[in-house]
């Protein structure tokens, strides 16, 4: 539940659904596009912030959206992408404007007007921000990629939606090579850790007295650190 700047594949425009299998006879869980932009704002914001009403919610949709280009840029040699779970059937209904010959960040700039196809959300990356730094120049970690802002819309939660966004970040990081994937998780959301840990993570302790990075958020939220390994002979080609 990290609130990490969403990028690179987070609005990487992909064609290539058919690598994102059918979740159900209606959610098909596929990269994010620019077009998707505004609905991940808003899956986002409406599950973090369901308390806040317009005008603030309208400016944490708007921060969100400006976070997301923000994003674009990354250091070298790291990667970040959003999955996205959507209505399969909204596809033949989506309303765009733009044109696919204005580029944002190499993305084709058509934007969806349509709301509520986006499902659930998720983001994977190998920036390391909220993994413990190694050696006394506290370097970033390399091979171990990170889950943040998991999100699902209350009406389609409990249909297996957050499993399914795992299991696709999980092959994600195989695909760039990493042994191990983790994340935080909230303290207070005992169905999220059991979720997680019925995905084979496991709980990670931290040692004591140790300054380890976590998300951003209130003072007063505390986390699990979980972490699985990956098989790394199941890694894409």
């Amino acid at each position: 539940m990290s609130f990490g700047l969403l990028q690179g594949g987070l609005c990487r425009a992909s064609q290539v659904v058919d690598l994102f299998p059918t979740v159900s006879p209606e959610i098909i869980v596929r990269e994010a596009r620019l077009e998707d932009c505004w609905e991940v704002a808003e899956t986002h914001c409406s599950s973090f912030f369901p308390e806040y009403s317009f005008p603030l919610d309208f400016v944490l949709r708007m921060d969100r959206l400006v976070a997301m280009m923000a994003g674009f840029t990354l250091p070298n040699g790291y990667k970040r992408i959003c999955l996205v779970a959507v209505i399969g059937n909204s596809f033949g209904e989506t309303l765009l404007f733009g044109s696919e010959d204005f580029k944002v960040g190499g993305f084709d700039g058509k934007i969806s007007l349509n709301k509520g196809y986006v499902a659930g959300i998720l983001t994977v990356d190998t920036v390391a921000d909220f993994l413990p730094r190694k050696g006394p120049l506290r370097q970033r970690r390399t091979g171990i990629a990170y889950i943040s802002n998991v999100a699902v819309r209350e009406k389609f939660r409990r249909k297996g939606i957050a499993k399914h966004l795992v299991a696709k970040a999980e092959s994600q990081a195989r695909s760039w090579g990493c042994r191990a994937i983790a994340l935080h998780c909230d303290l207070k959301n005992p169905a999220a850790t059991k979720l997680y840990q019925g995905q084979g993570f496991r709980c990670i302790k931290v040692p004591e007295g140790a300054n380890w990075p976590q998300p951003k958020t209130s003072p007063d939220m505390k986390f699990n650190f979980m972490m699985k390994l990956l098989n790394s002979s199941t890694v894409s080609k």
